[in-house]
């Protein structure tokens, strides 16, 4: 469910997913429960070429449903969640901290495992299907996601993981990792981001044990579905749940964003859990959205193993967080090799407080393209791709302009604005116009338009 957030805006593998050793590059980790898991971060990608696509020593054959480009190849890998002092491990460990410090279990034991380096090759069964997330879902389509074939895809979101984990008989997890997701160009959305997935479960005993004469309470019965509870739960159990799920987060972001944070909670929908609700917190007189939570539908849970219990689910975006703590202005920033950037959060421990300071500005430089679309399908997020690949991240935003349908013809013309500049460096007018003009050239061959240029 890490993706919740996000994963609304357009409508979370198999066993072998948590066998004994998983190799990357010929080295085996073996899976701990009692500690956090990394795979280590050596790059082991080929791009596109002939007909397969090869990650973690493993090639996959290309059919009709492959669309991962080598810019989104270049960036598997690289866990910037697990290198030490960037912002968005960080922010990782001040929530594995604060999760290992106050949820112990019967024997002083950190209660929540977590999962920091689970592959983000997926199948598309384990995106998907085990979270019941429909087969006709808007979520699913070739224009949101990087489908490797029709099999095999990079992870839309950290709960691709999470019937797995369930399934090996955890009850309490944290999962995170680099998910996948085509999407709109600006400065808060780039197609590679950061999630961390959380995981609870309880018996009868565990959830009515602290309950005054709650001997004879049940989780289960069968009932109907309320916009308040699933069908087969107790509203007595529900209640409990939501209550623990909403306590445990707002302890966290308290912890997080200090004492005094305004916090409230918003019901809406996800596919995944029922009753569902998005976190909002008040930060410097602004309201934000900070992640999506719900009790985890039941069938899910069953299915993977765990019928006599039921649980919370949550997820958040590493990203978004350190944005808002930091003051990060931009999400390309957080890929930046400059020392000026990452020296910023070397400190003598996780909880330093830190505020960006900002690089030099540079000036932006703009360009506007404008063509007639295809006859056939077109997609703005296959356009936006386009441009990441040829522009990477030089470009800033991508911006719908101006569309156009002629009264006679009927053919519909789309004007772009793309915004260009360099965190690190002035662009020459010189270098923005050969990208400029490899995208026009690009949009035409590959994507069928029609230049206006």
């Amino acid at each position: 469910m890490a993706m919740l957030w996000k994963f609304m805006r357009v409508a979370k593998y198999s066993k072998t997913a948590l066998s004994s050793k998983v190799k990357v590059r010929g080295i085996p980790t073996h899976s701990r429960h009692s500690s956090s898991k990394s795979i280590p971060s050596d790059f082991s990608a080929s791009a596109p070429c002939s007909n397969t696509v090869e990650l973690f020593g493993k090639s996959y054959p290309l059919d009709d449903y492959s669309n991962v480009t080598e810019k989104i190849l270049s960036k598997v890998g690289k866990n910037l969640h697990n290198r030490k002092h960037h912002p968005l491990w960080l922010i990782k460990e001040q929530v594995k901290e604060h999760f290992y410090k106050h949820y112990l279990g019967r024997h002083g034991t950190p209660l929540f495992s977590v999962y920091d380096g689970l592959s983000p090759v997926v199948t598309v069964q384990q995106n998907f299907d085990s979270l019941l997330i429909p087969p006709n879902h808007a979520s699913r389509r070739k224009e949101d996601n990087y489908y490797l074939n029709r099999d095999h895809m990079l992870r839309a979101h950290t709960s691709a993981h999470q019937w797995d984990l369930i399934h090996s008989g955890l009850d309490a997890f944290l999962a995170v990792g680099d998910v996948y997701r085509r999407d709109t160009i600006d400065s808060t959305h780039y197609p590679v981001f950061h999630q961390m997935e959380g995981v609870r479960l309880f018996s009868c005993h565990e959830l009515f044990s602290s309950v005054k004469d709650g001997e004879g309470l049940q989780l289960f019965e069968q009932g109907h579905r309320t916009v308040h509870k699933q069908e087969c739960h107790t509203m007595e159990a529900v209640r409990l749940v939501e209550f623990n799920l909403k306590q445990v987060l707002t302890k966290l972001m308290t912890h997080i964003f200090g004492d005094g944070l305004q916090v409230r909670w918003v019901d809406c929908y996800f596919p995944f859990t029922h009753p569902s609700f998005e976190m909002e917190i008040n930060f410097q007189g602004e309201w934000m959205e900070v992640l999506g939570c719900g009790v985890m539908e039941q069938q899910i849970v069953n299915s993977a193993g765990a019928q006599d219990k039921i649980g919370w689910a949550f997820g958040l975006g590493l990203e978004r967080l350190a944005m808002i703590l930091y003051d990060i202005p931009d999400i390309r920033l957080f890929w930046s090799e400059d020392e000026r950037f990452l020296k910023q959060f070397i400190g003598p421990h996780i909880w330093q407080k830190v505020k960006f300071q900002p690089l030099s500005r540079y000036p932006p430089l703009i360009n506007d393209i404008s063509f007639w679309l295809p006859s056939e399908t077109y997609s703005q997020n296959d356009f936006y791709d386009l441009v990441r690949t040829i522009g990477g991240d030089l470009i800033e935003k991508v911006v719908l302009l101006d569309e156009f349908a002629h009264p006679k013809t009927k053919k519909v013309s789309h004007c772009y604005r793309i915004i260009y500049r360099h965190p690190e460096r002035t662009l020459t007018q010189d270098e923005v116009h050969r990208i400029h003009q490899a995208i026009e050239e690009s949009a035409v061959r590959e994507l069928g338009v029609e230049g206006r240029f």
